[in-house]
């Protein structure tokens, strides 16, 4: 009788699992990739006790979290890392490793994303002229595109660049324009704008934040983070702040445009992307059917704010128990639009960390200068071959040189890169120099020169590219800005990757190290299309079961 019982009951589990099984959608229908600009790992941890239960801790409870998600390069700055989310390779690959890069050819700066051919929509004349033409690789969600062309794909972040990055080549793609503080695109991606951006941006919803006064949540004595700067930015002329994004509170000249800088300065900054991409899976009716469509989300605003005060201060942490209150009531609103949980599947991941402040202690580190570093590298070239303008340009821990001039002096490139890395190398705060040739010619397997080396694009990269020594950050004329991303180390390179919904296992930790290459080949097993062509690591085992 017992064992007959035992039967009964073991039948009827197995029964259950299969109509269980039956019903589970094959493929969500909405993927949500939210890309947090600037989060460390750490601060999951170190801030978990201000945290709601919804928001951070919904994904560490209901979903599965990577302890040991690494980038496997050096460059990783908002640009670049982006690229590498969305198209599963690094920059060596993708090529995206700046803002802009100097083409050897002219030696002329190429904007990564400005286009004179396309044209602003809801932006002032002149202004929005932004295109995916220098993305040479396509992303998960092109590619997604290519199999289900039904699928529909929306990116959206305050920053342009990160707009534009993180959308590829066939998302609707929006980003604000600080002349408005008003949702905008351009003829790149729509003859106009949708009509219900157009009726959004009349709400002028984003303006409410104008005059928005960040106090901070909990009595200071609740925060972990004992550095407090009265939520007053640190001095900086006008100038430097707008080209920044940081603005002082006082104005002698209130604008829109300035006004709005200071939005992104704010925990306001993280609020408006939510609501507008509620309204975006709303007017777009994402995941309204069985195709899969994906919302690309990137919050700019804690990466401005943790560049501003610094990582250990109260207000970044302030910031983030705001954002986990904006994250409670987004995730909220999207499982809420479905039957069921298994029908959406929700990434969040950062795409870099962040050095400690370079003034956190009671003497201010020193800092590299960049300026100082080009001119001297000059003057030390002159002194070699002769009077000229050597260098070109210094982007990015990268150093471009005057090759037509090299050429017309019948100089060995080579040699004299080489020559001009072994000069830099006696810079203090220099760790690493590594030429351009040497990353053409050979292939590094590990260590800090595979990092350099997964960041360099031959078209593109510098001819001299410099690693820093841990802790070190750059200086920048005029510029006050307490913390930097862009290195190889764990304080950079070490990032948070969450996942949640579909048939993501619950409550699960998984400790061992796995590259940021791994989202974008995941999410294309998961609608069961092939990876995206540029990828280079396999399916997380964990997410798609194969672990099992």
């Amino acid at each position: 009788m017992k064992f007959r019982t035992l039967l009964l009951l073991a039948l009827f589990a197995f029964g259950s699992l299969r109509a269980e099984t039956a019903t589970a959608p094959a493929k969500p229908r909405l993927i949500v990739n939210i890309v947090v600009s600037q989060m460390r790992y750490d601060f999951l941890s170190r801030f978990e006790n201000g945290f709601g239960e919804g928001g951070f801790k919904r994904f560490m409870r209901e979903g599965t979290s990577y302890e040991e998600s690494y980038y496997n390069f050096m460059q990783t700055t908002t640009p670049a890392t982006l690229a590498t989310l969305t198209t599963g390779a690094n920059p060596s690959i993708h090529g995206v490793t700046s803002d802009y890069w100097i083409d050897y050819t002219t030696g002329r700066k190429v904007a990564l994303i400005d286009d004179r051919t396309t044209r602003g929509l809801d932006c002032d004349d002149g202004r929005g002229c932004y295109s995916n033409e220098n993305l040479v690789v396509p992303t998960f969600a092109d590619a997604l595109k290519d199999y289900s062309p039904e699928s529909r794909v929306v990116t959206i972040a305050c920053d342009p660049m990160s707009a534009v990055v993180m959308g590829g080549h066939t998302s609707d793609v929006y980003w604000i324009d600080d002349s408005r503080c008003s949702w905008a695109t351009s003829t790149a991606y729509k003859a106009m704008l949708p009509r219900w951006v157009s009726d959004y941006n009349d709400e002028r919803y984003n303006a409410s934040f104008l005059n928005y006064k960040w106090t901070l949540l909990n009595d200071k004595d609740v925060y972990v983070n004992r550095r407090y700067s009265r939520l007053e930015p640190v001095k900086a002329s006008e100038q430097i702040a707008k080209k920044r994004g940081v603005l002082s509170r006082i104005f002698t000249k209130p604008t829109i445009s300035r006004d709005y800088d200071k939005i992104l300065t704010t925990p306001a900054g993280n609020t408006i992307v939510f609501e507008f991409a509620r309204r975006a899976i709303m007017n777009e009716q994402l995941g309204g059917d069985e195709v899969t469509d994906v919302l690309n989300i990137c919050l700019d605003a804690p990466r401005y704010i943790g560049e501003l005060y610094g990582p250990e201060s109260m207000e970044v942490e302030d910031m983030f128990y705001r954002l986990d209150s904006d994250l409670e009531q987004f995730l909220g609103f999207v499982f809420a639009q479905f039957d069921s949980t298994e029908e959406v599947l929700v990434v969040l991941s950062s795409d870099h960390g962040s050095s400690d402040s370079y003034d956190l202690g009671d003497e201010p580190r020193e800092r590299f200068n960049p300026r100082q570093f080009a001119v001297i590298l000059n003057s030390f070239m002159i002194a070699q071959w002769g009077a000229g303008d050597w260098v070109i340009d210094y982007v990015d821990r990268q150093l471009y040189l005057n090759r037509n001039l090299i050429y017309s002096n019948n100089l060995n490139l080579e040699e004299v890169q080489n020559r001009v890395a072994a000069f830099a190398l006696q810079f203090r705060g220099v760790s690493h120099v590594m030429t351009s040739t040497a990353m053409q010619n050979s292939y590094f397997g590990a260590s800090y020169a595979q990092m350099m080396q997964n960041s360099f694009y031959p078209r593109r990269s510098g001819d001299l590219t410099i690693n820093l020594m841990a802790g070190w950050i750059e200086e920048r004329e005029d510029d006050e800005t307490r913390s930097r991303s862009g290195s190889m180390y764990g304080y950079d390179t070490h990032v948070p990757m969450l996942w949640l919904g579909w048939r993501v296992p619950a409550g699960r930790k998984i400790y061992r190290s796995v590259d940021m290459c791994s989202v974008a080949p995941t999410l294309a097993r998961i609608v069961n299309i092939g990876r995206p062509i540029a990828s280079s690591s396999l399916p997380l085992d964990e997410i798609i079961g194969a672990d099992k």
